[in-house]
């Protein structure tokens, strides 16, 4: 997990109060929504499309108090001790090293901050210990934090205890009566108290707003996100209102209730939580159920768990004909319960008709997954779902309106603007398939059979099959005969390494994996035109990789018996080596 400090603008004043459209392309869009969506349902792990909770979310504290819902949360024993913590686990130990604390311990914005601090303690002849940064960092602390617009992890509210350190603060306040970086802006009340709000600019242009009582530090990284509740409304995500600055200092936990959790138990050194928003990429609507992912680190070493939401209508977690129809050897894998009635509106918004749309979704069932290939690429995973009906074949005519509705690239060198879907026809199997020019496309464009037909470089040929009652889709047609020939019992399945009587939503390969993130890097730094850049990766990244390689296959495992009930509900994780 990421933090980006570096766009955090100093405002003027802080107050506690407060070009032409693209050329539309018909059919490339569709399809890269489709792609778009699918990686959203593997970056959060679990979930089904477009489902209302089962049970109405419940208003927090944090919500009357006028705090936005953090998107991630953070708590520990000792904020310096958290690079250090990570680095116990072995897989991260082999792939970060050292390097990993060093960016962090050395990082700008910390550099910049501590350099300000130094200043006002030397200029204003302050009778503090040089050690004095280094201790704040070593203190309990709770961070929520929030997205940024480009989705990172960036603002933040930190609430560290101070215990001992809290005389020893007590002279910076006289300071922000006569110092340039150090000034009041304003005050909250704490009960009786009125409690000075200072803010402290650093490294020319950042900036941050901190106040103190009792044990309590409330450290704001922006100083814009801060607002008066009685006054005006929070508009944004990550707005802060004075009056939870207020209940924070007064001691109140603020923070775990967002992510339906109790107080952190003192034998936890470290947790960190980060909910669905984050690891989906803006596609959290897609996957409703999907809550979050914690990491809990005790004195055993982490713990990992899944947060899921109860949902009507719910399906099974059935996730054995995935694993049938998957071909062995992925680099990595997620299978996620599919409801399908909600999916009706998605189809028709991507170009399908009515009665099309309608169609499919009846006869949608079990679940569906997402695998992806070392000698395939990142951006094309096989899909593979399910259809609930013995007569699939009945659907073949529906099947193909909507591959060749949805399906497809602008282009110009066409004649009908779009290459033909070719269809083929052997026994249970029945495949389409349409020409796709794209410059991410496996294929030349000179071992077309019509090169002056591409629009670019590169083509790809874009499949959809069923066989019996299961549907395989990928941007590569190879790893869509290679699952027709699993399904044929000519290539071993995924059903053969993965256990058999575990819940297995999560599968992954190092050693397949590192193959494809390999080839993904060099791909995107020709030698010719990135020297330099494509060196450091081999000289640094390509190293990692190999140690990464070296691991064996682990599948990710639910309980038996899995099954959300009510929200937030954390589940176990556990990792197991095949």
């Amino acid at each position: 997990m990421s933090v980006n400090m570096s766009d955090n603008t100093i405002s003027p004043a802080v107050s506690p109060a407060a070009e032409t459209p693209a050329a539309k392309t018909p059919r490339r869009w569709p399809a890269v929504l489709i792609g778009l969506c699918l990686v959203a349902g593997v970056a959060g792990g679990l979930g089904w499309f477009m489902h209302k909770p089962k049970v109405p979310l419940a208003q927090l504290a944090s919500d009357k108090l006028g705090m936005s819902r953090p998107d991630g949360l953070l708590e520990t024993n000792s904020l310096s001790q958290l690079p250090k913590d990570l680095l116990a686990v072995p897989f991260l130990k082999e792939t970060l090293t050292e390097d990993f604390v060093f960016y962090y311990e050395a990082h700008a914005d910390r550099l910049g901050l501590i350099g300000s601090l130094r200043r006002i303690i030397y200029e204003h002849d302050l009778k503090l210990q040089d050690s004095l940064i280094e201790q704040l960092f070593d203190q309990p602390a709770d961070v929520a934090l929030w997205r940024g617009a480009d989705g990172r992890l960036k603002d933040f509210l930190l609430v560290m205890d101070r215990g001992g350190l809290a005389k020893l603060l007590e002279p910076l306040a006289k300071v922000a009566l006569d110092d340039t970086q150090l000034t009041q802006v304003g005050t909250v009340k704490v009960g009786a108290d009125d409690v000075a709000l200072y803010q402290l600019t650093y490294n020319a242009t950042k900036a941050l707003l901190f106040a103190s009582h009792g044990d309590k530090l409330v450290v704001l990284s922006n100083p814009t996100k801060l607002y008066d509740a009685e006054t005006s409304a929070a508009e944004e995500s990550g707005s802060v209102s004075t009056k939870s600055i207020a209940a924070l200092l007064n001691g109140d936990k603020l923070f775990p209730e967002a992510f339906g959790l109790q107080p952190r138990a003192p034998e936890v050194k470290q947790r960190l939580s980060v909910n669905a928003s984050v690891l989906a990429m803006g596609y959290q609507r897609f996957i409703p159920n999907f809550s979050g992912l914690r990491f809990d680190m005790d004195d055993k070493g982490w713990h990992s768990f899944l947060a899921m939401d109860e949902l009507d209508n719910q399906p099974d977690f059935d996730f054995k004909p995935i694993w049938q129809a998957m071909p062995m050897g992925a680099s990595a894998c997620v299978a996620l319960p599919l409801a399908a009635e909600q999916q009706k509106p998605l189809l028709v918004k991507l170009g399908a008709e009515e009665k099309v749309a309608q169609a499919l979704t009846d006869h949608m069932a079990g679940a569906a997954g997402l695998c992806w290939y070392a000698d395939s690429r990142l951006y094309t995973p096989l899909l593979v779902a399910s259809l609930n009906d013995s007569d699939s074949a009945k659907l073949d005519g529906d099947l193909g309106n909507l591959f060749g509705s949805m399906v497809g690239a602008y282009e110009g060198n066409v004649e009908e603007h779009a290459f033909p879907v070719v269809e083929k026809k052997e026994g249970e199997n029945h495949q389409w398939q349409r020409q796709v020019s794209s410059n991410f496309g496996p294929y030349a464009a000179k071992d077309a059979e019509n090169p002056d037909a591409i629009t670019g470089k590169a083509f790809m040929k874009v499949s959809l099959a069923r066989h019996g009652s299961t549907l395989l889709f990928s941007l590569d047609d190879k790893l869509v005969d290679k699952a027709l020939g699993t399904l044929d019992k000519r290539f071993p399945p995924m059903a053969d390494v993965v256990p058999k009587d575990l819940l297995m939503p999560v599968y992954f390969g190092p050693d397949s994996m590192a193959q494809l993130m390999q080839q993904e890097t060099l791909d995107s730094l020709p030698q010719d035109m990135e020297p330099v850049f494509y060196n450091a990766a081999q000289t640094y990244l390509i190293p990692k990789l190999r140690k990464l390689g070296g691991y064996g296959k682990y599948a990710l495992t639910l309980p038996k018996g899995s099954e959300p009930d009510g929200h937030w509900q954390w589940l176990p994780l556990e990792w197991k080596a095949l």
